[in-house]
């Protein structure tokens, strides 16, 4: 495996290339967009908090693991992914099978918005950004992203046992 002039990975057998470039730019936009919201938020006087919780920890995560998958997976946001992806195929849910599209950049977003794994850092930083500006309305909002994890974790289980029932 070698890498090209353009910066993508040149492999020897039928796979797409990887778009180094596009996600270096992606990258460069994260650690840009959290140096500007750190330098805005010393300049407002933006006090860090000594310590999170465990319970906002867990909070943060469920609402993290919601919002990236909202982002990546589910059907009503498609219209977000329609520019950088192409449906695969329905998955479990309302969820469904999106795979990226295109070359360089467009293929990048393209990941990142069809994966929820590369989606969560993003969320995962808004969603700490916000907590560390006003903690008690991103802890409401990551209780109601929290509550719709446990909703679809009921409905998976709920779906389950009446297989589960149907199969005896």
């Amino acid at each position: 495996m070698t890498v090209d002039a353009v910066g993508y990975e040149e492999r020897a057998d039928s796979e797409e290339a990887v778009p180094l470039g596009g996600y270096a730019v992606l990258a460069g936009t994260f650690t840009a967009a959290a140096a500007v919201y750190a330098g805005v938020a010393r300049h407002r006087g933006v006090r860090l908090p000594e310590r999170v919780p465990p319970w906002d920890v867990a909070l943060l995560g469920a609402a993290t693991y919601k919002a990236a998958r909202l982002l990546s997976r589910d059907k009503v946001t498609s219209f977000l992914r329609a520019p950088f992806t192409r449906r695969e195929g329905e998955a479990l849910g309302a969820e469904v099978m999106d795979a990226p599209r295109g070359s360089g950049l467009r293929r990048a977003v393209g990941d990142l918005v069809s994966c929820p794994f590369c989606a969560s850092m993003w969320a995962a930083g808004a969603l700490v950004g916000a907590y560390a500006w006003t903690p008690r309305a991103t802890r409401l909002v990551c209780a109601g992203f929290g509550a719709v994890t446990l909703a679809d974790w009921l409905q998976y289980a709920w779906t389950w046992t009446q297989q589960t029932t149907e199969d005896r």
